[in-house]
């Protein structure tokens, strides 16, 4: 396992293929760092005594020790390991932990190239198992590259006028494919090791174009990141923790991208990519209920700061809506863990948590996060929106003003006032905030994603029944255990 540090100089010798603001970019370009720093906290926690439970894992291939992000899950407790690490690794660094993609794409590969081979005699994941070796050895950041552009919404991949709007292959030769095409919202991409790229959706017999799994360098030759970088605003005086961390998303553009055959992990296989797609997304959501519980907790001690700072936190309504809050932070991580109690092993070994609970969760997540934005700028007030910038509080002219006036509680000084609301201004009055809160809704699925894949799910006849015995109408089956269907994972 290597150090974050280290993980800076990898980066450092990558080639330049970054664009920002019309112009090509470094990679340690100012705006770029707040997400880097993130990426390699994830390093540096896993050398951190509080966090070798959670964040190392021992390799099921080679029986060493590794940064659980490299991880296959082997157990229902390296899910909740990975659940756990996941909340915690996010309250430290003030939201997304980022890396989460990589772990959830290594997962969903190793289960669909494994039924690939099984099914069609492919050396998929042959060629999975010795990249998951070389990602393990060298502790590789990955970049899931899950959502293609998509053009025209109500038209299929093969109904496009431009064919490239979904990533395909274009070619196929003796060593290798060449694909082309695009990924949206690829967090992280500037600052990771490789771009896993996997499909979208699920596909048709004539897609087999489309239904493509690989993974290259974040530098490979074809590959252009068109990014846009977002993090709090520096301070001059008040620095704190929270502002040194950040976001990058982009469109990753492939341009007749060259990939060896031994890094494709499917090629053709199209009842198989929508498969892929799906246990992405599960895995994906699964890691939310850590994540997003970290990030309404942090919501939770916010708001819970402001009502003390401003006097009100013995208010009876304040603490009904801390309580509320409270229990969305609680609902949306036992929602993690159940999916982890009630997960299954696949063929592959790779367990698999339960969707129900996974997307319930989730779509929980999202439901109430523009609540608690509102509870936090209900209860801490306007100064959120129009508190003056950080030079006033420190101007010999305006200074002693702003020293007497923002004070509130008198037992808390005018400087710890000045740092709490400047927190507050970020979370929400910003355009880091303003990104996080379109991201925290969208971010893994949009909530009415979650509600197709709860109600597909969810087995309906067997509720049915169950209305049907208590009314005395005859059925079908048992309704003396609680079972699942999930048909496209069988």
């Amino acid at each position: 396992m290597i150090t974050g540090n280290e993980f800076r100089e990898r980066l450092a010798k990558l080639k330049p293929n970054v664009y920002m603001g019309g112009k090509r970019v470094d990679r340690f370009d100012p705006r770029l760092l707040g997400g880097m720093n993130v990426m390699a906290a994830t390093y540096d926690f896993a050398h951190d005594p509080e966090f070798q439970e959670v964040g190392v894992a021992i390799s099921h291939l080679t029986g060493d020790k590794i940064n659980r992000f490299c991880h296959l899950h082997q157990s229902m407790e390296d899910l909740i390991h990975k659940q756990k690490m996941t909340r915690l690794y996010s309250q430290e660094v003030g939201g997304c932990i980022q890396r989460c993609m990589g772990i959830d794409a290594l997962n969903g590969v190793s289960i669909v190239s494994y039924e690939a081979d099984q099914k069609y005699g492919t050396r998929y994941y042959r060629n999975f198992v010795d990249f998951l070796k070389k990602v393990q050895k060298e502790d590789l950041s990955l970049n899931c590259a899950q959502t293609d552009v998509k053009g025209n919404r109500p038209w299929r991949p093969h109904q496009q006028k431009d064919p490239d709007l979904y990533l395909r292959v274009v070619e196929k030769k003796a060593d290798g494919i060449i694909v082309n095409g695009a990924k949206a919202h690829n967090s992280c991409s500037v600052y990771v090791d490789e771009i896993v790229a996997i499909p979208t959706r699920s596909l048709t017999p004539e897609e087999k174009d489309w239904a493509v799994a690989f993974s290259v360098p974040s530098d490979w030759e074809g590959v252009t990141i068109i990014n846009a970088s977002y993090s709090p605003s520096k301070r001059k005086k008040l620095d704190c923790p929270y502002v040194n961390f950040g976001a990058s998303h982009s469109i990753t553009v492939f341009d007749h991208v060259f990939v060896p055959w031994e890094r494709v992990f499917l090629c053709g296989e199209t009842e198989l990519a929508g498969k892929l797609a799906l246990l992405f997304a599960l895995y994906h959501r699964h890691s939310y209920t850590g994540c997003k519980a970290a990030l309404s907790e942090i919501f939770t001690g916010a708001t819970a700061l402001a009502a003390e700072y401003n006097g009100i936190d013995k208010a009876q309504h304040v603490r009904h809506k801390l309580a509320e809050m409270i229990q969305i932070v609680d609902l949306i991580y036992s929602s993690g863990v159940a999916a982890a109690v009630h997960s299954v092993k696949t063929p592959s070994g790779t367990y698999v948590p339960d969707s129900n609970f996974c997307n319930a969760g989730r779509m929980l997540a999202g439901e109430n996060i523009y609540e608690e934005y509102e509870s936090l700028a209900a209860i801490a007030g306007g100064l959120v929106a129009t508190l003056p910038s950080e030079d006033d509080f420190y101007n010999e002219k305006t200074a002693p003003y702003l020293e007497k006036y923002i004070m509130r509680d008198p037992n808390v000084s005018a400087e710890h006032q000045h740092r709490a609301f400047r927190l507050f201004q970020d979370m929400m009055a910003s355009a880091w905030g303003g990104h996080k809160l379109v991201d925290a809704l969208h971010g893994g699925g949009s909530p009415v994603i979650e509600k197709v894949a709860i109600y597909r799910d969810h087995n309906i006849e067997r509720s049915k029944n169950i209305a049907k015995k208590l009314a005395g109408i005859p059925y079908q089956g048992s309704t003396k255990k609680l079972d699942r269907k999930f048909p496209w994972l069988s």
